[in-house]
């Protein structure tokens, strides 16, 4: 009867924890949602495909949280963590000896997966040469530990995850094809997040909550203007991105309002110059062009933002996280003048002792 409750209690805290913190209402989150609900109740293979930060962890463990495997080992390994020559070891074990430094038995990830679900992230990032024994162990559900000739049989649900296109690494020969058609039985593709604007209120809320709670910071505004930017932004590192954003703004929060990181934007998406008084940082939007022009815009809006000041607490090296003398070579290289002092830079070059012009604004 204790059993009988246990295993209650379990299916009951799957039921529970299904869709564990994946937030947001939008359609296109609904719609992979749907996805879920729909492929978690089978043993099928899962192919989670998405950007980097899009979450695809999190849908892995839903999928093994509706599961009737709910209750049962849930493991995961990023193949792209593991170097090459351990991640054998790391995925079917090893006995003692099996090679140099092997002083003792190990248990890989497929073994403690068993009953489970396997989740294996970066899964285009397994070599070649590993590749046909993944193959055998999804098709056969058994395989031998290094240094064992003893098969082991086990039964485990895989769902893989790749921010890469893996249809394109089996044209270039990086991938098998054979393995890749095993894998891609049902594919789940995660929207980036600015395909599901309308969800982010609802991840700053719960970040910002998050955050507050483990820094010991309660915030209680979050000024309209924020709120638009951060909606405004387009995220190229997505939720992960979003999530490590508002860590910082909670910890740089002051009297309980979330300051605001980002550039203002205008109607057209571009991003205005921060006025003198904004104390925040720069950031850099994708649609300001190449990787030098986005760096020119956001050291020249740093140095507009500290009253070209570069050195001292409040100026722009700081603000950009730079050395001095790095931010001065860097606008050296990108040909950035205080107005009015167009040549400055090149004397500078010529000589580093002929730092005249900087030392009325350098605190």
């Amino acid at each position: 009867m204790e059993n009988l409750n246990r295993v209650a209690s379990s299916e009951q805290g799957c039921v529970e924890n299904r869709f564990e913190e994946i937030i947001g209402d939008s359609p296109a989150l609904e719609s992979v949602l749907a996805e879920v609900e729909r492929v978690a109740p089978t043993d099928s293979t899962v192919l989670v495909l998405g950007e980097t930060g899009t979450g695809k962890e999190l849908i892995a463990r839903a999928i093994h949280n509706i599961s009737p495997r709910c209750g049962h080992p849930f493991i995961k390994l990023n193949c792209a963590a593991i170097p090459f020559d351990l991640l054998e070891s790391e995925l079917f074990g090893h006995e003692k000896g099996a090679f140099t430094g092997a002083f003792a038995q190990k248990i890989g990830r497929f073994e403690m997966a068993d009953t489970g679900t396997l989740f294996l992230d970066e899964i285009g990032d397994i070599p070649l040469a590993l590749q046909p024994k993944l193959l055998r162990v999804l098709q056969e559900q058994e395989f031998e530990r290094l240094g064992s000739g003893r098969t082991h049989r086990i039964n485990v649900r895989l769902v893989a995850a790749t921010h890469s296109d893996l249809a394109e690494m089996v044209k270039r020969n990086e991938f098998r094809s054979d393995l890749y058609y095993r894998l891609n039985v049902f594919p789940v593709v995660l929207p980036p997040l600015r395909e599901r604007r309308q969800d982010i209120p609802q991840l700053v809320s719960h970040f910002v909550g998050l955050f507050g709670r483990r820094v010991g910071k309660q915030i209680k505004h979050i000024p309209k203007e924020t709120l638009d930017a951060f909606t405004s932004y387009s995220w190229p590192g997505n939720v992960r991105e979003l999530q490590n954003l508002i860590e910082r703004s909670v910890i740089l929060s002051n009297n309980g309002v979330l300051p605001n990181p980002l550039p203002k934007f205008d109607r057209n998406g571009n991003s205005n110059s921060l006025s003198k008084s904004d104390n925040n940082p720069a950031t850099v939007t994708p649609s300001q062009g190449t990787f030098d022009g986005s760096a020119r815009a956001l050291i020249l809006r740093a140095l507009q933002a500290a009253g070209w000041i570069i050195g001292g607490p409040s100026g722009a090296a700081s603000r950009l996280g730079l050395k001095r003398t790095t931010l001065i070579a860097k606008m050296k290289k990108l040909g950035i003048s205080r107005p009015g002092h167009e040549h400055a830079i090149d004397r500078l070059n010529e000589n580093r002792e002929s730092e005249q012009w900087w030392q009325p604004t350098v605190e």
